[in-house]
């Protein structure tokens, strides 16, 4: 990942003795949250500066800007690693300090990126349920032609063209059906759990760490 080195915390909180060692680092209100008894997963990212977090091209305000999309693939990544009903927790690194305490801005615009994403993945779903419910009248409608139509003309029709043309409208009409029950069955769940992933990262608490070098 080019421009974003990262470290990986797939553990729990850390131990006391690791809370220690990291005392130096950690703004005091980061210090005060590291403390609460709660377990919860972590996802760690390291970047040299505030800027190297966001879309340097995306001319919006800070707080409305988009978020690197290394950065945001990391951490969307290791989100899906972990169980929806897991607390989950965001640590970034910074090397570089700015002169005032970047947190609640980080914090903020994080949250609402991941909230903007949430909310176009849900436009996302609606439309796959409304393409489904369409594909699905055109896919009954077929079926049905298809068999009606195998029965008025071929009946009770034996030998061997009729057969593969009743089979064929049969296939036919069963093929139509083919894009509802791939919505219905496998396409929807995938956007429905990235919806939900979105919004729990758009509610993630983070950590701001201090990191020396």
């Amino acid at each position: 990942m080019q421009g974003v080195a990262h470290q990986i915390a797939r553990s729990t909180e850390p131990d006391h003795a690791s809370q220690e060692l990291m005392k130096d680092t950690l703004t005091p209100e980061v210090m005060a949250r590291s403390s609460e008894p709660q377990r919860f997963r972590s996802i760690s990212l390291k970047v040299h500066d505030v800027s190297q977090l966001f879309n340097s091209m995306d001319p919006s305000p800070f707080l409305e800007k988009d978020l690197d999309d290394d950065a945001e693939d990391f951490i969307v990544s290791w989100a899906r690693e972990f169980p929806l009903d897991e607390p989950l927790k965001l640590r970034i690194h910074l090397e570089h300090w700015p002169s005032e305490n970047p947190e609640s801005m980080i914090e903020q615009a994080v949250h609402n990126h991941f909230a903007h994403r949430a909310e176009l993945t849900n436009l996302e779903f609606r439309a796959l349920m409304k393409q489904g419910r369409f594909s699905l009248l055109i896919g009954l409608s077929s079926l049905a032609f298809c068999l009606a139509l195998s029965k008025a003309l071929l009946g009770a029709e034996s030998g061997t063209w009729p057969s593969i043309l009743r089979e064929g409208l049969t296939i036919a009409g069963w093929v139509a059906m083919w894009r509802p029950m791939e919505i219905y069955l496998y396409d929807w769940w995938p956007v429905r759990r990235r919806s939900r992933i979105y919004t729990k990262l758009s509610q993630v608490p983070i950590e701001l760490l201090h990191n020396n070098g």
